[in-house]
């Protein structure tokens, strides 16, 4: 479970931002760090779609690249609760743009032992090749991902305007 805050709200995109992650040790990608303890993360989750996108940083702030989880499409309940299943399959794009299919040796693994049915397995292949394919033509990611960097959510962040409006003003 992941608490976020929620910057954005439209039918299209929900954008969220996670502040201060605890990953202690780093997730790493292809040897480099991606996500550490102290990092923020720009979330993009679309409405009916098998996948959401983040941005990933380091603790000082440094963009690392974008991270999409191949996930069932999220349920939206009351309260602001959402639920998701991950499917395992994760996409990497790193900061020079090169995108790599990560955790296929997961999720076969989730597959064998049942914990994925094969249906859905076979869907979350689907959506990893059609982001491929989409990110090959141009298409993909969405241009809000790249819109909304970390200054910008940082920006749009209720304890930022909260922090703003306390600040005493000067004449």
């Amino acid at each position: 479970m992941f608490i976020q805050e929620l910057l954005l709200d439209t039918p299209e995109v929900k954008i969220t931002l996670a502040e201060s992650v605890p990953f202690d040790p780093p997730i790493r990608v292809h040897g480099q760090v991606a996500l550490e303890k102290g990092s923020d993360a720009v979330w993009f989750t679309f409405p009916g779609m098998w996948h959401d996108v983040g941005r990933f940083h380091r603790a000082d702030g440094t963009f690392t690249g974008l991270y999409a989880n191949i996930l069932t499409p999220p349920r939206f309940l009351p309260d602001g609760v959402w639920e998701t299943t991950d499917l395992f399959l994760d996409i990497w794009i790193d900061p020079g743009g090169s995108l790599s299919v990560l955790d296929e040796d997961q999720l076969e693994e989730a597959e064998a032992k049942g914990w994925v049915s094969d249906s859905r397995a076979r869907r979350a292949r689907r959506e990893a090749r059609w982001i491929e394919e989409e990110h090959r033509a141009g298409r993909w990611p969405p241009r809000i991902v790249g819109e909304w960097t970390l200054e910008k959510a940082r920006q749009s962040s209720s304890s930022n305007v909260q922090a703003a409006q306390s600040r005493p003003m000067s004449r």
